[in-house]
């Protein structure tokens, strides 16, 4: 696994942000989501809050950034193409995993054109995903670690450069403690911990 897929930006809130283009208004609503049924779930909200819309056009993916096998998208009606496929495209090129995005045009009468709905749809899911607050998505591990009682005090010391934390610590004949770190991280801990118990502690993944 690469650290790309353990550690992602992802929406830290539904954001929404609107644009005119032609006087048609392009209304954009984001958010995480982190499966595809939770994806359509937030489709359907968005088409029951604007039911008076031309078209609540929509788009997700679910997963790290760029990735492509859980995704989905739609026109809403409007011509083949200019909608639903650029909001993807700018989705999956902004840096954003596990996000869903509908955006609602309400017509303004003043037809745009195939040239001109590609880029105001661009345009619109640009400026939302550019604005909205965002978080970052950590895939967490938990091991069990059994060492000896010197090797505590070291060990904790340890500890942040790993960006792990003891969650239980058990007291008996050698110590044995929960722990809990990035997966991305996993490996150079294991490294850090044979070496500082000299190979007799063990590590055991939850």
């Amino acid at each position: 696994m690469s650290s790309t897929t353990e550690r992602y930006s992802i929406p830290a809130t539904r954001f929404r942000s609107e644009i005119e283009v032609e006087r048609s208004r392009f209304i954009t609503t984001a958010q995480e989501v982190i499966s595809q049924a939770e994806a359509q779930a937030f489709v359907a909200e968005l088409k029951a809050e604007f039911p008076d819309a031309s078209h609540n056009c929509w788009a997700y993916l679910v997963g790290p950034p760029g990735s492509s096998d859980q995704i989905g998208l739609s026109d809403d009606g409007e011509p083949h193409g200019v909608a639903g496929r650029p909001m993807l495209t700018t989705l999956q090129h902004s840096g954003l995993g596990d996000t869903a995005m509908v955006v609602t045009r309400y017509f303004g009468g003043i037809k745009l054109g195939k040239g001109g709905m590609v880029k105001a749809y661009t345009a619109a899911a640009q400026s939302a995903l550019e604005q909205l607050p965002r978080s970052v998505r950590i895939s967490w591990v938990e091991i069990m670690a059994s060492f000896a009682y010197a090797v505590l005090t070291p060990l904790k010391l340890r500890l942040p450069d790993f960006e792990a934390e003891i969650l239980t610590i058990d007291y008996a004949d050698k110590i044995s403690s929960r722990l809990r770190l990035p997966q991305e991280q996993l490996e150079k801990f294991q490294t850090m911990f044979s070496d500082l118990t000299a190979g007799q502690g063990t590590l055991e993944k939850l």
